[in-house]
């Protein structure tokens, strides 16, 4: 709906994805939205992203995610 700002894809085929990055003098598709992380297996035939949970606690309000990493122990 407005869009991914970047994408980590894992060996196993698991892509986290994340999106709302709200920037000064950039567009905004929707800006009242907070950010989210999604979800996307690269193994299915026809892959579609999920939106992940995030924990009770963390300031959604405010969620501006700019950039995604993962790392692999």
């Amino acid at each position: 709906e407005s869009g991914s700002e970047d994408i980590d894809i894992l060996p196993n085929g698991l892509a986290f994805i994340s999106s709302g990055l709200k920037y000064p003098g950039l567009h905004s598709f929707a800006p009242d939205k907070p950010g989210e992380i999604f979800l996307m297996d690269l193994n299915e035939d026809n892959p579609r992203a999920v939106e992940l949970r995030i924990s009770r606690g963390f300031d959604l309000a405010s969620f501006n995610p700019h950039g995604i990493s993962t790392y692999v122990d």
